[in-house]
């Protein structure tokens, strides 16, 4: 009689990860604690957000660690336009800004986790793996879509602007034009300048800085450029 050999166990497929930040000590300290882990392949790593878009667009990584205050293109916007256009990729978010008002955004621009910096390096593996599988991790809390559907549900009704018109539109992804408006803005440019610079007319410019003001959920121009600025939309030395 022949003797059965045993079957062996096949190997689970390691989770690729994309690792995208402009400092590049950060990215050596991420990339020496996943190297660790057997089930995790650092397939590349990009220092901007563009470079960004690029490498995952060539690499398809199943699980992005996206910084918010990127050159070129900022955290929030390439995740937005990453989650977007592909459905088989996690991004979690790693921002110096900690706080309730940036979570909201990361997970309205697409994010699967929101964590600051200084986060405990095994609390960010268990969130890669979570995201992976295709659940959110929010505040320690592991939710599945339905769930952080309700969560940001939640979040909005405990607005303190819950009621007033217009609310809906508050912390909505700012769009591509409305980045460049407000980019602009926190360079001091007047609306003649901005209109200038972009092609665009000084209506369109009015037009686009009402809706970034309701977006942003504040009262004038220079709040919405040191809501910006403060957040790591955008760069202190990109600005005069």
């Amino acid at each position: 009689m022949k003797k059965l050999t045993p079957l062996k166990k096949k190997k689970s497929p390691k989770i690729r990860v994309l690792i995208v930040d402009d400092h590049p000590l950060f990215r050596a300290g991420l990339h020496r604690v996943l190297e660790l882990e057997p089930d995790l392949e650092i397939v590349g790593e990009a220092a901007n957000g563009e470079d960004a878009l690029t490498q995952a667009r060539a690499l398809k990584p199943h699980v992005i660690l996206m910084d918010v205050n990127l050159p070129n293109l900022n955290g929030l916007q390439a995740t937005r336009e990453l989650t977007g256009s592909r459905q088989d990729v996690a991004v979690i978010i790693l921002t110096a800004y900690h706080g309730d008002e940036q979570m909201l955004h990361a997970i309205r621009a697409g994010g699967s986790a929101y964590f600051p910096k200084d986060v405990d390096p095994q609390e960010l593996i268990r969130a890669i793996h979570q995201a992976h599988q295709g659940n959110y991790v929010l505040n320690d809390a592991v939710l599945s879509k339905p769930q952080v559907a309700t969560w940001l549900l939640n979040q909005f009704e405990q607005m303190p602007t819950a009621g007033i018109e217009g609310t809906e539109l508050a912390f909505q992804p700012l769009s591509t034009r409305e980045m460049e408006i407000l980019t602009c803005i926190t360079r001091g440019q007047s609306n003649k300048q901005v209109a200038q610079q972009l092609g665009i007319s000084r209506q369109t410019v009015k037009n686009h800085m009402t809706s970034i003001l309701r977006k942003l959920a504040v009262n004038d121009r220079t709040q919405a450029a040191v809501y910006a600025l403060k957040r790591g939309w955008i760069r202190l030395q990109d600005t005069p």
